[in-house]
Parts: C-alpha cells; sequence; structure tokens
C-alpha cells in the first residue's frame, strides 16, 4: 500500500472512528484501527464489536492495501506531526506500516487486514432526517436513560418509526422523556427498536453543521442500525427486549401548573442543589400566586430559600425533585419558558416547552417531611 494524505484530513478521520475502538478487550485486533484504500480514498474503519465507525479520507492512492494499527498510537502520532502531507506505505505480505510527514518518520507494527472484523451491512428501511432537528431530539432524551445494566431496555432509547413521524423516547425508572420530529418522507411500515444510548451520544459527536441531513437505517431483522452522514457511517447492534409502555406514564390532567422562565428556574435550582447535595439531593418547590419557591435543606450545613416569578395556574401545591434530575432537563430545554404541571406531592410532576409541542419530560417526586 502506497498513500499520501494531509495530516489534518487524517487527524479527523482518526478521532471520528478511535472512539469506537476498545480500550480493554480480550479481542486484540479491536483496539486497532483498519487503514485501506477504497475507491480512490482512504477508509478508515474502527469497532468494539458493538459500535463499528468508517470514515473516508481523501487521499492520493499509488498503490493498493490495508492493514491494522494500534488506534491510540497512531493517534497521537499523527495528531502530533505538523500539518503537512503525510506519505504511508505497507510493504506487500508485511505488518509493518510506515510514516513520512516532513522531517518525521515512523514505523508501526500492525496485524492482518484480514483478521479485523469485519464491518456489518445494513439493507433495509431507510429515512432521512435533520441534522439540526435530531440534535436537538438526542440532547433532550439520551440522558435520561438508565446507565445500569440491571434492566438493560432501559439503557437504550426506544424509537418509534410510524407514518410522517419519528418518536424518541428514553425512561430509567425515575424520569421519562419524550421527543417527536417529522420524518422528511413517510416510512412505508412501521418500525420500533430500542437503540443504545451510547450509540447516540457518539452519533450527536458526530452531527456538525457540515451534514444536511442523516441517513437512518434500519436492516429487516431489527437486529442492526446504520447512521451516514457525509463520509462517516455508523453501526451499532440494537438492544432486545420489550420497552414499557410509556404513555401511560404521561400524566394527562393537572391541579397546579406554574409557567417560569428556563434560565431563571435553572439558576434557583443550581443554588438549591448546593445545599441539597448533604441532602440526599432533594430540591422542594412551593407553587404560590405570581411565584415559586425553590428550597433545599441539610441537617447539619444549612438550608436555601429562593422565589422565580411564575403564571400560576390552579390550586397552590408543593412538590420535591432529585435535583439532578431537574437541573439536567432544564439545561436542554430549547424555549425561554417551561411549564411545571402537577397534580399533588406524591404525583410524577411533568415538565414541558412553552410554545414546543414535540417535547414533554415527567419526573417521579421525592417523597419529603414538609
Amino acid at each position: 500500500m502506497r498513500v499520501s494524505c494531509l495530516q489534518e484530513n487524517l487527524s479527523k478521520g482518526l478521532s471520528i472512528v478511535g472512539r469506537a475502538a476498545a480500550a480493554r478487550s480480550t479481542l486484540p485486533i479491536t483496539s486497532h484501527v483498519l487503514i485501506a484504500t477504497d475507491d480512490g480514498r482512504l477508509k478508515l474503519s474502527a469497532t468494539n464489536l458493538e459500535i463499528a465507525v468508517t470514515c473516508w479520507v481523501g487521499a492520493q492512492v499509488e498503490e493498493e492495501g490495508a492493514i491494522a494499527v494500534p488506534a491510540r498510537l497512531l493517534a497521537d502520532y499523527v495528531n502530533s506531526l505538523p500539518n503537512e502531507r503525510i506519505d504511508i506505505a505497507v510493504a506487500p505480505r508485511a505488518k509493518q506500516l510506515r510514516m513520512v510527514c516532513a522531517r518525521n518518520e515512523a514505523s508501526m507494527t500492525g496485524m492482518d487486514a484480514d483478521d479485523f472484523p469485519p464491518i456489518p451491512v445494513v439493507d433495509g428501511a431507510t429515512v432521512n432526517l435533520d441534522t439540526a432537528t435530531l440534535k436537538l431530539a438526542i440532547d433532550q432524551v439520551e440522558f435520561a436513560a438508565a446507565v445500569d445494566d440491571t434492566r438493560p431496555v432501559l439503557t437504550g432509547v426506544h424509537v418509534l418509526l410510524e407514518g410522517e413521524e419519528l418518536t424518541l423516547a428514553s425512561a430509567d425508572g425515575f424520569r421519562l422523556a419524550v421527543h417527536k420530529l417529522p420524518l422528511g418522507s413517510p416510512l412505508g411500515e412501521r418500525a420500533e427498536v430500542i437503540i443504545p444510548a451510547r450509540t447516540l451520544r457518539e452519533v450527536n459527536r458526530l452531527l456538525t453543521d457540515e451534514a444536511e441531513s442523516v441517513e437512518l437505517t434500519i436492516n429487516a431483522g431489527h437486529s442492526r442500525v446504520m447512521f451516514r452522514l457525509g463520509n462517516v457511517e455508523m453501526v451499532s447492534q440494537l438492544i432486545q427486549g420489550t420497552f414499557p409502555n410509556y404513555g401511560q406514564l404521561i400524566p394527562q390532567s393537572y391541579t397546579s401548573r406554574a409557567v417560569m422562565e428556563v434560565d431563571e428556574f435553572l439558576r434557583e435550582t443550581r443554588i438549591a442543589a448546593i445545599f441539597a447535595r448533604d441532602g440526599s439531593g432533594i430540591v422542594r418547590l412551593q407553587m404560590n400566586s405570581g411565584k415559586v419557591t425553590i428550597s433545599s435543606r441539610a441537617e447539619e450545613v444549612g438550608d436555601n430559600r429562593g422565589e422565580v416569578d411564575a403564571q400560576v395556574e390552579g390550586e397552590e401545591s408543593r412538590i420535591a425533585f432529585n435535583s439532578r434530575y431537574l437541573q439536567e432537563v432544564l439545561q436542554v430545554i430549547d424555549a425561554k419558558q417551561v411549564s411545571l404541571e402537577t397534580t399533588g406531592p406524591s404525583s410524577p410532576g411533568l415538565l414541558r416547552p412553552v410554545g414546543v409541542e414535540n417535547y414533554v419530560h415527567v419526573i417521579m417526586p421525592m417523597f419529603v417531611q414538609w
């Protein structure tokens, strides 16, 4: 193999695929990145057997070939080189990669490209999604997925493609986030899968202003999903199982509703969270005429009390939440105002951006002594 490319392009490509390389694995080659020529370009691939990322880099190809090289070593070396042309060479039937850039040259011991795990091919129903719209949807949903594996389905994001709408939903047993976004074109058949939250976080990092749209493809067996944007493809395994029927968890009515400025609500919640750290993370909210009082206290530390102007409808009420859950949802709301709907201190609270109909967030209350 004999290839030339710019240091900047190779560095960017390695940063994209490198996150999919396994840090620790019983299969050593999964900690490598596959470098191969492909139709006049350089193809970089990495996989941890759950996620596989492929990126194509512009290059001048003189001789075809392929080799697998340790991902971290290669990325660290390329990142340290000057922004000039890099010449890459691999002798026939050799497992040594040689790189020359300006006054630097190095050789790296690799592995046979034929031993690299094959990247799965995903053929099936495909939809096009707007990049900015998908990024917002992922931002507003993925953080609410469960972290521990006691219930594997909850570590993923439920994705429902039906008609002209795509619905993303996640829950961890204490909160629920649901975001609906329109499809560019209606899907012929209904599709329902669970995508690992980690996969969507990686997709989110790839979503830049460079790509106007993203192709989402689900294979016929509903075992894999592929995201394609620009010169990058990501393939991921799907989580098998049945996601809870979350529709019945969303309150359909309320006895109290408060509309507040998101920035003010978030600021007061952050202040209350300082004291809540030593008080089981509990923040208390009291809705009164024209205001919401946000307070927290820890027995041996002290207490805090703040107020936010609010348009309050219905009865005066009070409810307590986990401060982290409240902060995380307020940080991703893309609106100036948010409404909080409650039906009592022991019932879930519903947060929704004012003027936005496609996002709701439910938080279970914490039981406290008032």
